[in-house]
């Protein structure tokens, strides 16, 4: 198995009499990418400030490459790249003179910097705007400059904290493009959203948190299974729809089936693998196949049963 990048356990953070953070603790692994979901005001924030040596926990601890990270100290610090919600770029100067001008302040220089530039702009899409102002740029573009600078020294643990609100569609697709990208290079991600559609894109492990506390943690199948939701399969036939239902209902994998009107409709245990028996069942009774509709469970589903309400901004 991959070594853990990050490590935390215990951690709690409060605010007066508000706890935003009780006792939360998981570890990411060296390309895996891990997702906080949770509503505004969930504690995702407060979680990364802490991770990222930024806030001070009132309890627990955080270690990213088995060493400390706390406000204070600065070694562990250097092993991770933390891209705000806010923008963190200067729009006056172009996205290379951006990422040249935090390079620097990361001690790069020379030929050693021009390459981690000329990288970095093509991981964040950008090299064809390379010379443009960031103020010219879209709002999605300014959010993909402000990836860029958490990458610039090489992390080995970057953390994204909401990086998609407020863009439109195409930028945002650009952003989880070049997240997925990432993760494949063996950089380990802590990426927060509210989003439910981009945790299951992006996200090896999720970990449901609401009210300050991880609700449940696993991949997305490990998750949806502490609902008991399975996956609804719907087969358009050709022929005999209920001889078709008959021959896919003996199959272990299928919970019910039941025949319409030139279709089937199937609840199974986990689709994808039984589809290819489903099918054999169906030919066997020389019926066709004319369409096939496959509707998995999904996040919204386990985060409403977990916590009794929906996700969505509050």
């Amino acid at each position: 198995m991959s070594r853990s990048v990050l490590e935390c356990e215990g951690l709690v953070r409060a605010f007066g009499d508000l706890v935003a953070v009780d006792d939360v603790g998981f570890t990411i692994a060296e390309g895996e990418t891990y997702g906080l979901l949770g509503p505004n005001g969930a504690g995702k924030t407060t979680t990364i400030s802490m991770i990222a040596g930024i806030l001070e926990p009132d309890a627990g601890s955080v270690r990213v490459d088995g060493e400390a990270v706390t406000t204070t100290t600065t070694g562990a610090k250097a092993g991770i790249g933390y891209v705000p919600q806010d923008l963190a770029i200067y729009p006056d100067l172009t996205a290379a003179e951006n990422l040249r001008f935090f390079g620097k302040l990361h001690g790069l220089r020379g030929s050693g910097l021009d390459e981690r530039v000329g990288r970095v702009l093509d991981v964040i899409g950008l090299v064809d705007r390379a010379g443009d102002r960031a103020e010219t740029y879209s709002g999605g573009m300014k959010r993909r400059l402000n990836i860029g600078i958490g990458l610039l020294h090489e992390p080995r643990l970057l953390i994204l904290d909401e990086p998609t609100v407020g863009v439109d569609p195409q930028s945002r697709n650009a952003i989880l493009e070049s997240v997925e990208s990432l993760s494949g290079e063996g950089l380990a991600v802590l990426y927060t959203t509210h989003y439910m559609e981009e945790a299951e894109r992006l996200c090896d492990r999720v970990g449901i948190i609401d009210a300050g506390r991880i609700q449940a943690e696993g991949a997305r199948r490990q998750l949806v299974g502490l609902v008991g939701e399975r996956d609804r399969v719907r087969l358009g036939i050709t022929g005999r729809a209920e001889h078709a239902a008959a021959a896919a209902a003996s199959l272990s994998a299928v919970v019910e089936a039941s025949a319409g009107d030139g279709c089937i409709e199937l609840i199974v245990n986990d689709a994808r693998s039984a589809l290819p028996g489903i099918f054999e069942a169906v030919g066997s009774v020389d019926a066709g196949i004319n369409g096939v509709e496959i509707t998995e469970p999904n996040l919204e589903a386990v985060f409403l049963h977990l916590t009794g309400k929906a996700l969505r901004d509050e």
